[in-house]
């Protein structure tokens, strides 16, 4: 039951970031956002927040296996700390491209942020190997959103 919890504990926390994200990106969707020219790839909005999901719970999973097995080591207090470094990371990008209408800047953070996850799952490769395979969905996921922003930032000048 103990366990349980801490793995409802990385859940909420990891799902905490989509929820700031969400503050930011809800009220520029049907403003903002509806006028930019986007690639003829770009996903139906309907798709992103349940992949957000997906992907927020099995952070939480993933880094709760961390806590559960390595809290005690160096390594793995360090990893948790990166780990929270590429959480506060993916919370900022919302903010910056849809609170602030800065995808040029947004771009910027979410190559960093897509930096951040891969010495993640590096380190947690040799560290807790079943922790980094699940997140890579995450680390897909964000290069396809780097490839968005990217064109976004193309198509509008």
């Amino acid at each position: 039951m103990k366990r349980l919890g801490t793995y409802l504990v990385w859940i909420l926390l990891s799902e905490l970031a989509g929820v700031i994200g969400g503050l930011a990106t809800a009220p520029a969707i049907p403003t903002w956002y509806a006028t930019l020219v986007k690639p003829t790839w770009t996903p139906p909005g309907w798709v992103f927040g349940p992949v957000w999901i997906a992907l927020y719970a099995l952070m939480g999973i993933a880094a709760a296996r961390v806590w559960i097995r390595h809290r005690q080591t160096s390594a793995g207090k360090r990893s948790l700390a990166l780990f929270g470094a590429q959480l506060a990371l993916n919370a900022e990008w919302p903010v910056l491209f849809f609170g602030l209408k800065a995808p040029g800047a947004a771009l910027v953070s979410i190559v960093i942020l897509w930096a951040t996850i891969l010495a993640l799952i590096v380190w947690w490769w040799r560290l807790e190997r079943i922790s980094a395979l699940l997140l890579i969905p995450y680390l897909a996921w964000v290069s396809f959103a780097t490839a968005l922003n990217a064109a976004i930032v193309r198509l509008n000048p």
